[in-house]
């Protein structure tokens, strides 16, 4: 299986200026996804998506391919992903590049290393899934179980039981997406536009060393998961 990493990172942000290329303890925010992309040994190439010459210079001095530019227009706040991947594919594609997967690692959460894409990737290879994301296991207390929707004035069970579960050792494990790694099939990728397709699978990352840093308050966390600092 032929699979491609795609690096996404575009010039402008909103929470964090520059946020991608703001140096965090000396090196360029993107610079962690790249390195872990470029250290994994089952991505059979590694490429950089963006709109922004001073990211694409950083990107390349890294060592990353950058063999297309972005279109602005796919570089907006509401731009989608799906969008920017299938992009990639396609100007790939002309070039007589062809892969079976892809896989998204976004810059936002720079802390996944290469031996945590090589583990999903093998994960990936070996399932018979159209995709597979990392995942944090959400706490008891936010367990879908025993969380309530709001119906009439009253509340009932989010999951749609009529009993709720009383005991937490009961409460079967539920996970959100962190947003460190998607694999999915190209196939999937462009015939579904959809990251996840029918069958999915996981892969349990560390929340000790997770951060997705949309705001100044998340960079302070990556600040001190880098510095060893206690994060209660």
């Amino acid at each position: 299986m032929n699979i491609l990493g795609l690096i996404p990172a575009r010039g402008g942000s909103k929470g964090i200026l520059h946020k991608n290329r703001k140096l965090l303890a000396g090196k360029p925010l993107l610079q962690y996804t790249i390195d872990a992309a470029l250290g994994a040994t089952e991505l059979d190439a590694v490429v950089f998506s963006s709109e922004d010459d001073t990211l694409i210079e950083l990107a390349e001095r890294s060592g990353v391919r950058v063999p297309f530019k972005r279109p602005k227009e796919l570089a907006t706040d509401t731009a989608k992903s799906i969008d920017v991947v299938l992009h990639a594919l396609g100007a790939l594609s002309e070039k007589g590049e062809h892969y079976d997967a892809v896989c998204l690692l976004q810059v936002t959460t720079p802390f996944r290393t290469a031996a945590d894409i090589d583990a999903a990737l093998q994960k990936f290879k070996l399932s018979n899934v159209d995709s597979l994301i990392t995942v944090l296991e959400v706490p008891h207390k936010y367990n879908p179980h025993w969380v309530f929707e709001a119906e009439n004035e009253t509340l009932r069970i989010a999951t749609g039981e009529q009993e709720i579960i009383s005991r937490r050792q009961e409460l079967p494990p539920a996970y959100i997406r962190d947003g460190a790694i998607y694999i999915t099939k190209t196939e999937v990728l462009r015939d579904k536009k959809s990251f996840f397709g029918t069958r999915l699978g996981y892969l349990l990352s560390d929340d000790s060393k997770h951060v997705n840093i949309d705001t100044m308050e998340d960079w302070g966390r990556a600040e001190r998961i880098l510095s060893g600092e206690s994060l209660e």
